[in-house]
């Protein structure tokens, strides 16, 4: 009997330990299987603190130029890095302006160095002698992904004035949130603006590094030139699969992932009466009008930091809360026009839906008229398939990270 007791214990503590080391082993596959945290390119010193040194600095950046909790700019200066400029884009070096407000040149009080804005609203571009003082352009800001979110048409006309004047330019590379596909119509270029300056897809499914590339081998710099000396520093461990969370709002309206995803298809509203938001907790992630009809969800916009006018401004908005949609529903609508198709539809507006800037931000003359005529959302995105095929093989060569 000791005998037969001590043989079952002893077996039972065997499958005990057989059941720990199994889960023991399935715990360490998981831990193998998860992937590695992506490093952004202003965290690789090595790959360009010792390129800079010795040089005069201007570093395009704002808000979202951050590793860790400490921002670009303050690495630079800690590692050696002579920076005598900073140059700001839309929403200011603080992220903190509204949508198309223009921003004022300033000095950083962190750091004292003259902040030149680029969206003062003159157009004029850096003073030259801001760019007799720089040797070299360090562009380090978080995108994300959109034809018509403007802070790669900033980097745009800043490679043009380092091309015009044989300054270096360096791109410190951050991952695209919405890099996972490419979608929408290629700019008809008659329909250049200061919200789609290339001829790009309305998501392009690239990063800046990327798409600095692109500018250069396609001859998109001003006159075609293509003798920018450009060096990318490119992120480590991302893909374009990489479901990467920003960790930094990128500009006031666009608060949540969920309205990131949401952003190719509810931007178009900005080309319309219709409010997306803007003024309330929730922009990108809802939308309406006093006029919709058949809806029991309704908001109010407010004057607020960040939106201090918006559309329909004080006015009980009907219309449809997206904060429901997941982000993979989101995701795979890709740019989806069905919700501006129904707010067209339900406000009864007709020929008062449409703004001029719709067009500027679709891209195309055609898809306005294409909504009024009754076309499904699936029938107009049949329409730049073509374009979308063309693209993607046509950005292949600069593409640096896996698709």
């Amino acid at each position: 009997m000791k005998f037969k007791a001590l043989f079952f214990a002893l077996t039972a503590l065997l499958a005990m330990g057989c059941a720990n080391a199994s889960k023991k082993s399935a715990d360490e596959a998981a831990v193998a299987q998860e992937p590695a945290e992506v490093v952004v390119g202003a965290a690789r010193l090595d790959q360009y603190v010792p390129q800079l040194k010795g040089k005069r600095v201007a570093l395009l950046s704002n808000h979202t130029g951050m590793v860790g909790d400490k921002h670009s700019l303050d690495l630079m200066l800690e590692n050696g890095v002579n920076v005598t400029t900073i140059f700001s884009p839309e929403h200011g070096f603080r992220g903190n302006a509204d949508a198309g407000e223009h921003v004022s040149s300033s000095v950083d009080e962190a750091t004292g160095i003259p902040i030149a804005s680029l969206y003062d609203g003159k157009g004029n571009g850096p003073a030259k002698e801001v760019i007799d003082s720089i040797d070299v352009i360090v562009c380090d800001i978080q995108d994300v992904g959109l034809r018509y979110y403007t802070y790669y048409c900033t980097m745009l006309r800043l490679m043009d004035v380092a091309a015009q004047n044989g300054k270096q330019f360096v791109v410190l590379d951050r991952p695209n949130p919405n890099g996972m596909y490419v979608d929408g119509p290629i700019l008809d270029m008659n329909y250049k603006s200061g919200v789609g300056m290339l001829p790009i897809p309305i998501v392009h499914g690239m990063t800046l590094g990327e798409l600095a590339k692109m500018i250069v081998g396609e001859g998109w710099l001003k006159d075609g030139r293509k003798d920018l000396d450009l060096t990318v520093v490119p992120c480590e461990n991302y893909t374009h699969q990489t479901r990467y969370e920003l960790p930094v709002a990128p500009s006031p309206n666009l608060r949540t992932m969920r309205a990131i995803y949401l952003y190719p298809s509810t931007c178009y509203f900005e080309g319309t009466p219709v409010s997306l938001g803007r003024g309330t907790d929730w922009p990108f992630e809802v939308y309406g009008h006093p006029d919709y009809k058949g809806s029991d969800f309704s908001f109010t916009p407010r004057s607020v930091p960040g939106a201090k006018n918006p559309p329909q401004l004080d006015q009980l908005c009907h219309g449809v809360d997206l904060r429901e949609v997941s982000y993979d529903d989101a995701i795979a609508g890709g740019v989806n026009l069905g919700y501006v198709i129904d707010a067209y539809n339900k406000t009864g507006l007709d020929d008062k839906f449409f703004t001029k800037f719709f067009e500027l931000l679709v891209g195309r003359g055609d898809i306005r008229t294409m909504i009024m005529e009754g076309k499904s959302a699936d029938e107009i995105k049949a329409t730049w398939t073509d374009d979308v095929t063309r693209f993607k093989a046509q950005r292949k060569p600069y593409l640096l990270y896996a698709e």
